[in-house]
């Protein structure tokens, strides 16, 4: 399967507005407004129709309280925004450069079991519905598929633990024909796959093996939710984060440790024997998405500090760095001083570029029909550059850099797939880096685990360190999170906060035209090469959209209901 030739996509005539609002399978909402003209896509606006409000709300507050305002901005990976408040607390009052070796571990577990969580809901539940038809497992061989299945299985490992059986696979066809038969499809009532769709390309038995691992996903993903739970308390909106380090002492003791291993063991087995294998046989027949949803600049914070390092990015286990107009072999450091936010093409009051620091969040809606104003999101820029953050701008830092596991396993999928690395700058290679860097964080979990259990083996069991809010203060934290880079910056005066802002991810990745006019990443990947096969069932936006796994955080909820001649679609 991986040795599949790309086929040229299939292309609609003429020309077409579209409009896809909502935006689904994603957190928050989003809107994506293109002009296609002989089935290309020429136009497009990525307009965020949320406004969260979060920076007002933090004015004055004890900066103590930012963890359990800022996490509830997003319902999903939630722990990182707790983990990016702690962080720029930590760095404002100076505890960052002391903290006990068994918090920065713990911390670092969560995040970990965060990752293995995001991704694998991800791949299964928000992006394989773009690729994989699920009605068309119905016309599979379960004999034919059972064989696809044990050889897969065997794509990371030789002997490899999940092999999906037959009478598994035959129970899922089943399933399936009864909810089609039923005529109560669900959740896949407007699914663009329904009646045949020509962007959908896999046979019916790589339908159904998917699609019996996409149920099978909506298992496992709970585990990896109770991995999170073990020290975090409860999941989501975990509670064991505080300034100078975690309040889990439980988290030290036999029983925690080895729950903990347990679920992480059925994760990992699925992750190596199920996700990846499943990763590189979707794609092997969608290889001419490689050439699809490129963009031209990569930055990431890195994650995973070392002992004592949590001050410092350049600790981390995953490497920090920045990569302009695809120059993978020339990585340039990070600094914190070229970041800057934009407001010329965004619902705030106008205002020149300005640094997180200096940041104003000052509402200024104008209408759903503004070109010029279009969206809740601020455009930040690096450099002045629109800049992609997220698993493609890790694996590309880390593999620029060297980094061995990084090496290996691109060099590994690259390899399955038969493509060199310039197929990285694509839809599809921001699917797959997605996976890799599930993968090796799925690995390096272990190293972690191993670490705490010696330290508490040699009695240290120091998890938390005292320090004092001073009356001024500014700090930052800088959190690698699933779907990118993510900063919280505070401004601290008479004990309170007197400014506070978020640069998350989804705002680097989907935010909108900056005061250069330069489109946002998404907006850009839209605009290198993406083909629309038929405008009323535009699946290939999804694709690169979902590609970035948005997500718009919460806040007022602003949805027109606009129609004439613009079409308006609900998507599944």
């Amino acid at each position: 399967m991986s040795g599949c030739s790309p086929k040229a996509a299939p292309m609609a005539h003429g020309k077409h507005d579209v409009v896809v609002d909502p935006v689904t399978r994603i957190e928050g909402h989003l809107r994506i407004e293109a002009v296609v003209e002989d089935g290309k896509i020429v136009d497009v606006r990525s307009s965020s129709q949320l406004f969260r409000g979060l920076e007002i709300i933090l004015k004055g507050r004890d900066p103590r309280d930012a963890q359990h305002f800022t996490q509830r901005s997003c319902g999903v990976c939630t722990y990182v925004h707790a983990l990016a408040s702690v962080r720029c607390v930590d760095n404002a009052v100076g505890v960052d450069k002391e903290l006990p070796h068994n918090a920065t571990i713990i911390r670092n577990l969560v995040l970990a079991a965060q990752f293995m969580h995001d991704h694998i809901v991800h791949f299964y539940h928000l992006h394989a519905l773009d690729f994989v038809d699920v009605t068309g497992c119905l016309s599979a061989d379960v004999n034919k598929t059972a064989e696809i299945a044990a050889a897969v299985a065997k794509t990371v490992r030789p002997d490899p633990k999940i092999v999906t059986s037959k009478e598994d696979l035959q129970k899922t066809k089943d399933t399936v024909k009864s909810i089609v038969d039923s005529g109560r499809l669900g959740i896949f009532t407007n699914a663009y796959f329904l009646g045949g769709h020509p962007a959908y390309v896999l046979p019916p038995e790589v339908n159904l093996l998917a699609t019996n691992h996409y149920l099978n996903a909506l298992h496992l993903q709970v585990k990896a939710a109770r991995a999170m739970a073990v020290f975090g308390a409860k999941n989501p909106h975990t509670q064991f984060t505080v300034m100078g380090g975690v309040s889990c002492y439980e988290g030290l003791t036999d029983k925690y440790i080895n729950d903990f291993l347990a679920l992480y063991a059925d994760i990992k087995d699925f992750i190596l024997d199920c996700y990846i294998p499943d990763l590189i046989a979707v794609a092997g027949y969608y290889k001419d998405w490689a050439s699809i949803g490129g963009t031209t600049n990569f930055m990431s914070f890195g994650e995973y500090p070392a002992q004592g390092g949590e001050a410092d990015l350049n600790s981390r286990y995953i490497k920090p760095g920045v990569i302009f107009d695809r120059k993978i072999t020339d990585v340039q450091a990070f600094d914190p001083s070229k970041i800057e936010e934009h407001v010329k093409h965004s619902w705030y009051k106008d205002g020149s570029p300005k640094h997180p620091y200096a940041g104003v969040t000052d509402p200024m809606y104008t209408s759903l029909d503004d070109k010029a104003k279009y969206s809740w999101m601020k455009a930040p820029r690096y450099d002045g550059k629109s800049t992609e953050v997220g698993p493609l701008a890790t694996c590309l830092v880390n593999y620029g850099l060297g980094h061995p596991e990084f090496v290996k396993y691109v060099n590994f999928v690259l390899g399955k797939l038969e493509v060199g690395p310039e197929a990285l700058f694509s839809t599809l290679g921001r699917t797959g880096a997605r996976g890799i860097e599930c993968l090796i964080t799925c690995l390096k979990t272990e190293d972690m685990v191993n670490d705490l259990k010696e330290n508490i083996a040699k009695g240290n069991l120091d998890i938390c360190k005292d320090w004092d809010m001073p009356a001024e203060a500014q700090g930052v934290g800088f959190v690698n999170a699933p779907r990118g880079g993510l900063s919280h910056w505070i401004d601290i005066k008479g004990g309170k906060i007197d400014n506070f802002q978020l640069v998350v991810p989804s705002t680097w990745n989907l935010g909108p035209r900056c005061d250069n006019n330069l489109p946002g990443p998404t907006e850009e990947a839209l605009l290198d090469n993406t083909p629309i096969a038929d405008p009323e069932r535009p699946v290939e936006i999804l694709r690169t959209v979902h590609s970035y796994d948005p997500c718009i955080a919460c806040g007022v909820h602003v949805i027109d209901n606009k129609t004439g001649n613009v079409k308006k679609f609900r998507v599944l």
